[in-house]
């Protein structure tokens, strides 16, 4: 079985990554390598950001390793708050934080659409792959939902009633802007 490094300290993110893999590739998480950094997200892109933590893994351990960066892009917003969807509220918040600034800054604009982009670098070898998964979708005007993370209790993704909270995380695995990004990421892995 393929073993690669997925550079992320997240347990969502890599006990979601692990579920829609659903074990065809042996993912290790920055624990398992005994990579304690908090490697720093300073690009203006997500495409920047998932490259500089993959490379960064890849020159310091020498492992295969994919990084991914994921952003919420809000139409009205102008694409806000995008690379900066995990500390739009500022760098030491919190989820909550996030969506109680994202709902005040929405409050009575009706064009609501928005969609998560996730962009997956994958470092393998000497070679250098990107893959990307979108989901167009609405913020909604309140929270719904308990499953999930981050901005999931206030999108609801196209062609759905609930959000990816309510959904839960089963549904979300298969129809996510990650699972998408992922699946292709699983994929190339398994064609090679």
């Amino acid at each position: 079985m393929k073993k690669i490094v997925f550079a992320t300290n997240n347990k969502h993110k890599l006990d979601e990554i692990r579920k829609i893999t659903d074990g065809s590739l042996q993912i290790l998480g920055l624990a398992d390598i005994h990579c304690e950094d908090e490697i720093e997200e300073t690009g203006t892109t997500l495409e920047e950001n998932a490259l500089l933590k993959a490379r960064y893994v890849k020159e310091k351990y020498g492992y295969d390793c994919f990084a991914d960066d994921t952003g919420l892009e809000v139409e009205a917003l102008g694409g806000a708050p995008g690379v900066y969807s995990s500390r739009y509220a500022g760098e030491a918040c919190n989820p909550a934080d996030n969506m109680a600034k994202l709902l005040h800054e929405l409050a009575g604009v009706k064009n609501r659409n928005a969609r998560f982009r996730t962009v997956i670098t994958l470092l393998i070898g000497d070679e250098m792959h990107f893959f990307e998964g979108v989901v167009n979708g609405r913020i909604i005007e309140e929270q719904r939902g308990e499953a999930g993370f981050g901005y999931d209790p206030v999108f609801v993704p196209e062609g759905k009633d609930q959000t990816f909270a309510e959904l839960g995380n089963d549904v979300k695995n298969q129809i996510s802007h990650r699972a998408l990004a992922t699946h292709q990421l699983a994929q190339f892995l398994t064609e090679r």
